[in-house]
């Protein structure tokens, strides 16, 4: 039995640490807590970076660091400034000693690093009002008379997309920063920032090691918000408003985690293997360096053993920059599940290539599952190595793009998802089984010769071989895709051309021409397609042999009620009469390249037999992500 340590706004840090004798500040705690041991936070406001001393030594000796029952702890990266004067109208400024921030002054450092691609002059600092965050100026003039749009540019999508918060908007802010002061000029318009709670960032982290190597540790039940973050590519040290750093066997549950700069949770690498080496040297592209930081990383021990195998789950992230949740390496064995994650990346500050609800990079056996996702700039992510990775029962809507999964060779699985952004898959990558989603919107597919990435030995780290991505080698069973008079590409018609067996794709290579690897690059992988329903315009594989094809528009809709919320949808009167099986690891082909199942993360079966919902499905049930799914009108409870 652990020690209990507590926590209070009335403590004192030369107190004892018991419940009648409060230390005053987590980290007295955090620099006594052992294995086994708990500390308890109180009611109250705690301005600090908690900075855990020692790892727990295994999951029954772990270090739990918890909020008091029925108490609402909070711990910000911000202080509170009152001492705010007049400079002109509505525009007051703050000037504050340079001392006040130390070594990390959020409003001198600059939004950096690779993927980078739009950052017109925005720093890490932050000001908020009433928990509010205001928008970074370019210049003074834009304080006095702020930028205000309706509708903004989605970078990626190259579209014109409605603002997020147009009222927002006007609430601006900029900063002057000499050898001996920062001031802080912004635009409160009806507030008076002495009267109002006026807060600017000034901690990179909220809870987050200084050190690596602090396994074992549970954080619970906390909000946590206003840390000034850094940008975190996977070339980079990625830390987040919270993380383990390069640490195993993290839980982090039930918290509130809001407004970071960048990244709200970082489950990614550290520091040794490379930080911004594209951006710092431009001797060559950001890929190499990245591919670069696999091979260091596996060379300076990752595995297993050392990192990853993290829990995240039930907690509420919102509004952030850049993630909501992110990862390279560091991410591997770990589980993402039932979070509800919204607003990320939609002030649109500034953009790169590193943005989304959930952005993992090398996630080998990591699962993902039951997570709402909404109101996001992209909902999930996944980029290199999706080894044994599984997207399960998610549901992504409002988003500007729902899924993107980037020079992958798998084996990954994408079962009873519902998708419903008008730009609702990217798949760059091979070797995936989508089976019983739900699909309403566009869906490209693209091959990328050009990126050769790692696969792996089954449910491991160890480096088996590097692939470009051919294109294919997918299995869509199952699923529902829904057209629209406004969208394109919906279906799988995308694949005609493919091959339709292994048998046959190594038939056709072999009667080409030329050295072996050419007639590779040429010949189209296999795809396995069958038993799916398209409605509404959405198009099928040509050389699909069972398939459910209909006009109908079935007027999907996503109804929210509070925290409930509701799939409204209208199927066919035929539709019950295409009905699908239950697919698992011997119906699921092997995937090429790497020549591995689709597996449980242990090495056991898998098998596809519960819906979004967890209920239990018949051997031949309806298709799509609901068992209760029938023709005519459908009202179902999927979140709440």
């Amino acid at each position: 039995m652990g020690v209990e340590y507590h926590v209070a706004k009335n403590g004192s840090d030369t107190g004892r640490g018991t419940e009648q004798e409060p230390f005053l500040t987590i980290n007295k705690a955090a620099a006594l807590a052992e294995a086994g041991d708990t500390v308890i936070v109180h009611e109250g406001e705690y301005r600090e970076w908690v900075k855990p001393q020692n790892p727990g030594l295994s999951e029954w000796r772990r270090i739990t660091y918890q909020a008091a029952e029925g108490e609402k702890a909070v711990i910000k990266g911000s202080e509170r400034i009152t001492e705010w004067e007049k400079a002109e109208g509505t525009v007051w400024k703050a000037v504050i000693s340079n001392e006040f921030f130390g070594e990390y002054n959020p409003f001198k450092e600059e939004l950096f690093g690779d993927w980078v691609i739009y950052n017109p002059g925005r720093h890490l600092g932050e000001v908020y009002v009433n928990g509010k965050s205001f928008y970074e100026a370019e210049n003074y003039d834009q304080v006095v008379n702020p930028v205000v749009e309706t509708e903004v540019l989605d970078r990626w999508t190259n579209k014109i997309v409605p603002a997020h918060d147009t009222e927002q908007m006007k609430y601006a802010w900029y900063a002057e920063v000499d050898e001996k002061q920062t001031t802080i000029f912004a635009n409160f318009h009806d507030y008076d920032p002495n009267q109002e709670v006026t807060e600017i960032n000034v901690r990179k982290c909220c809870f987050y090691p200084e050190i690596t190597g602090i396994d074992y540790i549970t954080v619970r039940g906390f909000e946590m918000a206003q840390a000034a973050t850094p940008w975190t590519p996977p070339t980079a040290d990625q830390p987040g408003l919270i993380g383990p750093h390069w640490s195993k066997g993290w839980i982090i549950e039930d918290n509130n985690i809001h407004d970071s700069k960048c990244s709200g949770i970082s489950l990614g690498k550290e520091i040794s293997t490379g930080h911004h080496y594209f951006s710092k040297r431009q001797d060559k592209p950001g890929y190499h360096y990245q591919l670069e930081t696999v091979f260091a990383a596996k060379k300076s021990g990752w595995s297993q053993e050392k990192v990853g195998s993290h829990i995240v789950r039930n907690n509420t992230i919102h509004d952030c920059g850049q993630n909501g949740v992110v990862g390279h390496l560091g991410c591997i064995f770990s589980e993402v599940s039932n979070n509800h994650i919204y607003n990320i990346a939609i002030k649109r500050e500034f953009y790169g290539h590193e943005i989304a609800g959930i952005k993992l990079h090398a996630p080998i056996d990591t699962q993902i599952r039951n997570n709402r996702i909404h109101d996001c700039s992209l909902g999930i992510w996944l980029d290199w190595q999706l080894q044994g990775t599984r997207v399960s029962s998610n549901i992504c809507y409002r988003n500007n793009r729902d899924l993107f999964v980037e020079v992958s060779s798998g084996p990954c699985l994408v079962d009873h998802n519902i998708f419903t952004a008008d730009y609702a898959l990217d798949n760059h990558a091979q070797g995936g089984a989508y089976v019983n989603n739900l699909v309403r919107g566009k869906m490209v597919q693209r091959k990328m010769l050009d990126r050769s990435t790692p696969y792996h030995e089954p449910h491991s780290t160890d480096i088996k071989g590097i692939s470009v991505v051919y294109g294919g080698d997918d299995r869509w069973f199952n699923n529902i895709f829904i057209g629209d008079d406004d969208l394109e590409d919906v279906g799988t018609a995308h694949y005609n051309g493919y091959t339709a067996s292994l048998e046959e794709f190594i038939e056709t290579v072999q009667n080409k021409s030329g050295s072996d690897h050419e007639a590779f690059n040429v010949v189209e992988q296999p795809v396995y397609i069958n038993n799916n329903a398209y409605l509404n315009g959405a198009a099928p594989f040509d050389r699909e042999e069972e398939n459910f094809v209909s006009d109908a528009d079935p007027s999907i809709k996503i109804i929210e009620e509070g925290e409930t919320v509701y799939l409204e949808i209208e199927l066919p009167e035929e539709f019950e009469q295409q009905s699908g099986k239950i697919h698992s690891t011997h119906t699921l082909e092997r995937v090429r390249l790497v020549d591995v199942e689709f597996e449980q993360p242990d090495g056991s079966e898998v098998v596809l037999n519960k819906d979004l919902l967890g209920e239990e499905k018949e051997q031949e049930s309806v298709l799509g992500p609901l068992s209760q799914l029938q023709k005519g009108k459908n009202r179902i409870r999927i979140w709440g």
